[in-house]
């Protein structure tokens, strides 16, 4: 019903961001990562918008960016994950780091979200999989090795391997490994992209 709204941000508070849009103040429910991105109060911003109707109850769910919208919009597609339970996997953790994890496969770093049990993960990332690609991960992401993927033996692959040996979860060790891999170049070894990896999340 309504693609986007525009106007000026009157209100934000945990959770909620209230736009003045032709005189009409509208309620947005917003993950963190919306409510940070939006400009202060007094000034003017378009937000992407959701509605959500139940015999109970209309909310309108706002979004920063179509991405993360769309991300939005592919799980309250899986059976038993509402609005609000969407809207707290976003808020868990930043887009790119659930798109990684849904490509990889990563169940832990799912659970971390409120309301998100081993098996809601599972059905996740089982379901989301083949809806997502390489090319919805940021730039810089893109050369981790994914299951299944030529790749997968590469000097990528095995830094990745060696990471979760250590008991980083696949998608910690895939972005280090791929920030390491920016670094490097493709010349080189599967050790020097883990010390490399290793030295960054030291940093980090």
């Amino acid at each position: 019903m309504y693609a986007f709204i525009e106007g000026i941000v009157e209100h934000k508070s945990s959770g909620e961001l209230v736009i003045n849009a032709g005189g009409v103040g509208y309620l947005l429910l917003c993950s963190q990562s919306t409510l940070s991105a939006a400009p202060p109060r007094g000034e003017f911003t378009r937000i992407y918008t959701h509605l959500s109707v139940r015999e109970d109850a209309m909310e309108l769910f706002g979004f920063t960016s179509q991405e993360e919208k769309a991300m939005f919009l592919r799980l309250t597609s899986i059976s038993g994950i509402g609005p609000r339970t969407a809207l707290g996997v976003l808020a868990a953790m930043p887009l790119p780091d659930l798109t990684l994890a849904i490509l990889t496969g990563d169940a832990a770093t799912l659970c971390r979200a409120p309301g998100i049990g081993k098996k809601t993960a599972q059905r996740i990332t089982l379901e989301l999989k083949d809806k997502l690609s390489a090319e919805d991960l940021p730039a810089g992401t893109q050369a981790v090795s994914l299951p299944g993927s030529s790749s997968a033996d590469s000097a990528v692959g095995e830094a990745i391997l060696a990471l979760q040996s250590l008991g980083y979860t696949q998608s910690e060790a895939a972005r280090a490994v791929s920030a390491a891999h920016q670094d490097a170049g493709d010349g080189a070894g599967a050790d020097d992209l883990v010390r490399l990896a290793l030295r960054g999340m030291m940093k980090g």
